[in-house]
């Protein structure tokens, strides 16, 4: 039986084995041990690239600590204190609750850098309150997962920090070149969202106070800080990606603490409403205790736990293929295509259908290396392919049948997977919209580059 044969029948396997269930990085485990062992590669071949990976990758540091990063804000109330301010902003317009959770995770997404745990806080969080306020929930459920979206594409971002090290390009300035286009995913999905909750009659409406928006603009100062602090660091080049990280978890922690602290010493309870509260307690969040820290970094460690590996496994993978001759034929299909826009469309249409069925982990490990270059031969500025790609990307997290927000999303609400995809559409047309404007307006990524 030939390598061909044998590699066909190992594909086939896997992906069974995916369809029943068996977790991405195993899948992807399976195949890259089943596949050296028909090329004659060793083991210890795959050992020591799996270890080189993170040898060479200081940059990688960066993703744990933002990790931390989420969990910390959530723990501490700071993620809470922001929905309260979106929420003062957009309550008085129809679906304004869950326009406000859309907006609470891009201002969660720019502190902690990940989809699902924007999609796990601002779901478990605000979903309650959304069913209560009359919308369906079938609808909060998915405009918590389509929100989660933003995660990594508004900085700081975990995968921009993976597809920076893949690609060799500053992550700074894949940073910077998300900003906007992250803002119009949010303002994009918002709008979905009005028509929507206009059409339905969803939403209680609150009056629009001046008052209500300052004080709850105040309430969240801690959190505008965090992410002040991140933006002006990494815009500024005082901080690398990975010390913006550092620093970042620094703070929330010395502000969680700070603020447990003062809540107790003044006698503060967190379970007061906003109309029995007194601006003095607006300076300080709930907090944590020095004793919560090991129990808040565990979950965080565990999440780490599970991306490391599947970046380490998928850059195996991609070497692999590449022995296999999947990149050239892949690069000479899209290649074919002709000038700027067909190579563009391709490949967008590539990444968005292999976003249906993997995580943004492997179709970014896999297949950034092959568009790029082919890409850039056209003429596609790599950072703005960078961006388009990586959008791309998180649309997937909607997609079926993977659709990670929509597993997250259903597990931290309860509301069964499958109920939530026809709540999913009105927000896919929206990313899709906002994706081509992107695709053809380098200029919403490169404005704010530094010169």
């Amino acid at each position: 039986m030939s390598d061909g044969t044998l590699i066909t029948l190992l594909s086939i396997a896997v992906t069974i084995l995916f369809t029943l269930g068996v977790p991405v990085f195993l899948v992807i485990a399976y195949w890259v041990i089943g596949a050296s062992f028909v090329l004659g590669l060793t083991l210890d071949n795959m050992g020591a690239e799996l270890l080189n990976v993170f040898n060479k990758g200081f940059a990688l540091l960066a993703m744990p600590l933002f990790i931390l990063t989420g969990d910390l804000i959530n723990k501490s109330g700071i993620a809470r204190r922001l929905s309260d301010f979106a929420y003062a902003c957009l309550g008085w317009m129809r679906g304004g609750l869950a326009m406000a959770a859309l907006g609470a995770c891009g201002l969660f997404a720019a502190i902690s850098g990940s989809n699902s745990a924007t999609t796990a806080t601002i779901g478990s969080m605000l979903h309650p309150d959304m069913v209560e306020g009359g919308y369906d929930e079938r609808f909060s459920a998915a405009t918590a997962a389509a929100g989660g979206t933003v995660g990594i594409i508004i900085p700081p971002s975990i995968i921009f920090i993976v597809y920076g090290f893949l690609m060799n390009l500053p992550i700074s300035d894949l940073f910077v070149a998300g900003i906007i286009p992250g803002a119009l995913m949010v303002i994009g999905m918002q709008v979905a969202c009005w028509i929507v909750c206009r059409r339905k009659g969803w939403g209680h409406l609150i009056p629009l106070q001046l008052n209500r928006i300052l004080k709850t603009a105040f309430g969240a100062w801690l959190g505008f800080f965090a992410i002040g602090l991140v933006l002006w660091g990494i815009y500024t080049g005082k901080f690398s990606p990975t010390e913006a990280a550092g620093v970042t978890v620094g703070f929330c922690i010395i502000a969680g603490l700070l603020s447990w602290v003062v809540t107790h010493l003044l006698g503060l309870n967190s379970e007061k409403t906003w109309a029995e509260k007194g601006y003095g307690e607006m300076l300080v969040v709930e907090g944590f205790t020095l004793r919560q820290i090991p129990g808040i970094t565990m979950r965080s460690a565990e999440i780490t736990g599970i991306l490391a590996p599947l970046i380490a496994i998928s850059v195996v993978m991609q070497q692999i293929l590449s022995l296999l001759g999947a990149q050239q034929v892949i690069g000479d299909f899209v290649t074919a295509m002709g000038g700027y826009y067909a190579v563009l469309f391709t490949a967008m249409l590539i990444v968005f259908f292999s976003g249906m069925v993997l995580e943004s982990l492997p179709v970014t490990i896999i297949l950034a290396p092959i568009l790029a270059p082919i890409a850039a031969n056209v003429g596609v500025d790599p950072i703005h392919f960078s961006v388009i790609f990586l959008i791309g990307a998180s649309i997937g997290f909607i997609t079926p049948p993977y659709g990670l927000n929509l597993y997250v999303a259903s597990g931290v609400t309860g509301v069964p997977y499958f109920r939530l995809l026809k709540y999913t559409v009105p927000y896919l047309v929206a990313l899709i919209g906002v994706w081509l404007l992107v695709a053809l307006t380098p200029a919403l990524t490169q404005i704010l580059l530094p010169n």
